[in-house]
């Protein structure tokens, strides 16, 4: 029998929301939110919802249970001015319950806002590294957590990420384990109606978000078996779920919709990387969609990671776990000749390709503008990159995508 002879590093984890997971799971909406209270509030999107035939059975399973409902729309990605308006507007309102349908911006602003409504303040008061600094103490309104899209995780986690854009912007999150959703509700049918170009950049987002936290210094044996879980569905179910018939499609979606849920508890447990510390300047400077930021810079920012983990950490447990991937991703992959870790660089960049993702600079980022992106980058996840970036390092993974 082989000894062993390294103990299993201490980890910690933290609360998940009650997980619904299924096709049809979103008819359980009125009956979850029951268990709360009778007066709900509704955050979506602009459209997408009412214009579903989705609505009118939720109103209708919302009455059949004498539940009061308002609704607040966010467009676009939530500001901590819109969040204010809504806590200000509802505050008084007694809600039971806050119920978000939609994708990551949507749910991050309901998760904020129920954060918000028992206490009535500002966001300022906590928001990291612009706000006040006031400790967040809670109640959190219950939030019921629905997304419409496979991508930011957001449904899984502790953070709602909030932006200010222009020369002076942020991204920056209010983050506490009390704004973890209490029950998460995940329909893969509601990917159906995902138009090709968005399902792409955020699918992006969420296998980035799986290998950065698959390969972070904090990732633990949890989070790797999850994130390995996700990785794979994601392998067998993206491009079916974009390009194939009816029932290759709803297998594909399936599979999306779990890698995007593994890929936020992985994130919030082990933290992410480069890509995602260059996505919170970038996504403030610029209108660049966050999943598209993921999807354009992921293929150069591993193959920078591989240069420098080879010359600095030779032995990095990070080497190999790129290389499995590398061997999952090779069947379709470039030559037989190349070590797994090229191939998993080759299989990103052919995936960059077949994408369309945009670069950087048909966004207006220009050489000038490196510099305030690094100066601004997101620390947090620098520090979980499997290997420490210079400045340099950074200019250059930029750069290669402007």
């Amino acid at each position: 029998m082989k000894h062993l002879v390294n103990v299993l590093a201490s980890f910690t984890l933290g609360p998940l929301p009650r997980i619904l997971f299924g096709a049809g799971s979103i008819e359980k909406i009125p009956e979850q939110a029951a268990t709360f209270g009778n007066k709900a509030l509704i955050v979506m999107g602009k459209h997408w919802l009412r214009e579903s035939s989705h609505w009118r059975r939720l109103e209708e399973g919302l009455s059949d249970r004498a539940i009061q409902w308002l609704s607040f729309s966010i467009t676009d990605e939530p500001s901590p001015e819109q969040i204010d308006v809504a806590v200000t507007r509802y505050h008084s309102d007694d809600i039971n319950v806050v119920i978000g349908i939609g994708g990551g911006s949507v749910l991050d602003a309901a998760k904020a806002i129920a954060g918000l409504l028992p206490r009535g303040n500002s966001v300022m008061d906590h928001l990291e590294g612009v706000g006040k600094g006031v400790p967040y103490t809670g109640p959190a309104t219950p939030f019921l957590a629905v997304p419409t899209t496979a991508g930011t995780g957001s449904e899984a986690t502790r953070n709602a990420v909030l932006t200010k854009r222009g020369e002076s912007g942020f991204k920056k999150s209010f983050r506490h384990e009390k704004l973890v959703a209490h029950t998460t509700i995940v329909d893969p049918e509601l990917l159906a109606s995902c138009p090709f170009d968005q399902m792409a950049a955020q699918g992006m987002d969420a296998f980035t978000q799986l290998l950065e936290a698959y390969v972070s210094r904090n990732s633990n044996p949890v989070t790797d078996a999850l994130a390995w879980s996700g990785i794979q569905a994601f392998v067998e179910g993206f491009f079916p779920a974009l390009e194939g018939g009816p029932e290759a499609a709803a297998a594909g979606r399936s599979r999306l919709a779990y890698a995007s849920l593994t890929s936020g508890i992985c994130l919030a447990h082990a933290g992410l990387g480069s890509v995602h510390g260059l996505a919170s300047s970038l996504g403030a400077f610029f209108p660049i969609p966050h999943g598209m930021v993921c999807g354009t810079l992921l293929a150069e920012a591993v193959a920078i990671n591989l240069t420098l983990l080879k010359q600095r950490e030779p032995g990095s447990k990070a080497l190999q776990k790129y290389a499995r991937v590398g061997e999952l991703l090779s069947e379709e992959a470039s030559s037989p000749t190349q070590s797994k870790e090229q191939r998993l660089v080759a299989r990103l960049r052919d995936w960059t390709h077949r994408l369309g993702l945009k670069r950087l600079s048909e966004y207006g980022v220009t050489e000038a503008d490196i510099a305030r992106i690094v100066a601004a980058r997101g620390g947090g996840n620098m520090q979980s990159n499997p290997v420490e970036m210079t400045e340099a390092d950074v200019f250059e993974l930029i750069r290669r995508r402007l």
